[in-house]
């Protein structure tokens, strides 16, 4: 497990770094982001992603599960002096904004839907608080890539590196999971995860599904991120690469996805748009 794993303040900090380093600018490239915009996190954790926009003096909401993530979120921003709203429920509870103006610009959705189960339920949810016109910033590892299933998590140094171990049959990857001596806890994330996984191609259908349009995608060979936890430099994917499916999952790294609403009549032009990227 590295540091930042258990060093909160670490992880807010680098969070926060590539946030104002590339989510923000790459969102900017479709929407001017002033100090109008709404801003939503969903699954904030301590809240790094929300920090650059609310520097910007954008009005910022983080929501998160865990009670202990929302505490740490609000005494980080208190320390910095900013001004956020973090609430701590589960994101399908919270009740549908009644008024436009009471939705958002911009919903920032950053390493959580590959631990979603129902998936269109979650991002059919979502797509209620959208303005009309607002945009939803999706990204996530594809599941095959070398660390899909998050064994990065593991105490155990080898199998914290080692790569593709996730794809292992589950009864085996359980038995390396208790040699290594990993907590009940910890394997239990990681089946949940690996029941989860999200590829490529899974994330793009259930789009579909939920008449979500493609505004742009990006697939990344070296995750933005990583620049803060290795020092690489990141590096997206080639675009003839990005263009064959399956295979693309084993090599990225991150996806970043923007998505607007689009009408249920929109669904077949839809499907016909995305099948036109793939």
């Amino acid at each position: 497990m590295q540091k930042r794993h258990t060093d909160r303040a670490t992880y807010f900090t680098e969070s926060a770094t590539t946030a104002r380093n590339h989510y923000l600018p790459y969102l900017a490239q479709f929407k001017p982001i002033t100090d109008c915009e709404r801003i939503l996190e969903i699954g904030c954790g301590e809240g790094g992603n929300l920090f650059p926009f609310a520097q910007l003096g954008c009005e910022v909401t983080g929501i998160d599960l865990a009670p202990t993530r929302i505490k740490q979120a609000r005494r980080f921003f208190q320390t910095h002096n900013n001004r956020a709203t973090f609430i701590a429920e589960d994101f399908t509870r919270i009740a549908i904004p009644d008024q436009e103006t009471d939705k958002f610009d911009i919903i920032l959705l950053h390493d959580v839907i590959e631990h979603i189960t129902d998936k269109i339920k979650f991002l059919s949810h979502a797509q209620q608080f959208l303005k009309s016109g607002g945009l939803l910033f999706v990204a996530f590892p594809a599941w095959q890539m070398p660390f899909g299933g998050h064994q990065q998590i593991c105490r155990n140094k080898i199998l914290a590196r080692l790569p593709f171990v996730h794809l292992l049959p589950n009864a085996l990857y359980t038995r390396i999971l208790r040699h290594a001596h990993e907590s009940d806890d910890t394997i239990h994330e990681l089946l949940d995860i690996k029941a989860c996984r999200t590829s490529i191609e899974l994330f793009e259908h259930t789009l579909c599904l939920c008449h979500y349009r493609i505004v742009d995608r990006q697939l990344w060979l070296i995750n933005p991120h990583y620049q803060q936890k290795f020092g690489l430099s990141p590096r997206k994917l080639h675009p003839q690469l990005s263009r064959i499916k399956y295979v693309r999952n084993f090599v990225s790294t991150s996806c970043f996805y923007l998505l607007s609403a689009s009408p249920p009549t929109q669904e077949y032009p839809l499907r016909t748009s995305i099948a036109n990227i793939l």
